[in-house]
């Protein structure tokens, strides 16, 4: 089997990084998730392709399992653009207030603290907290 499963979404970025699919759906039981290198696994990928190519005539569900298990490859491309807005963070504040920290994969947090460092104004624009009484 394809590691890349049986689709592959395309989208522009800077990056180069792709929505694929996976023979390995056994991974998605994982709490980590990073063994993709960089490309982002979908867990159901014949359902976002029926998503992304729901304008287009020509893509029913059908037409989508057919290519999905043909052994040819097909391109399908959408005539509307579709936002993608993709985020990688290591840190999360949930709807109770509580902080969770996340290993940072791609060791970006340290050049987030250089940037941090280097224009201290932007603590400064921070709001303060009212004083407790």
């Amino acid at each position: 089997l394809n590691s890349l499963g049986l689709a592959k979404f395309i989208f522009p970025n800077a990056e180069s990084v792709y929505l694929h699919g996976t023979p390995r759906t056994e991974r998605f039981a994982e709490a980590r998730r990073d063994f993709s290198h960089g490309c982002i696994s979908v867990e159901d990928p014949e359902a976002l392709a029926e998503w992304v190519l729901s304008d287009e005539p020509r893509w029913t569900a059908d037409a989508i399992r057919v290519a999905m298990s043909g052994t040819t490859t097909r391109r399908a491309v959408v005539s509307r653009p579709i936002p993608v807005l993709l985020f990688y963070t290591t840190a999360v504040v949930r709807s109770d207030g509580s902080v969770w920290f996340y290993p940072d994969l791609y060791g970006h947090d340290h050049e987030l603290a250089e940037a941090l460092e280097a224009d201290r104004t932007f603590t400064t624009r921070l709001p303060e907290a009212p004083a407790p009484r």
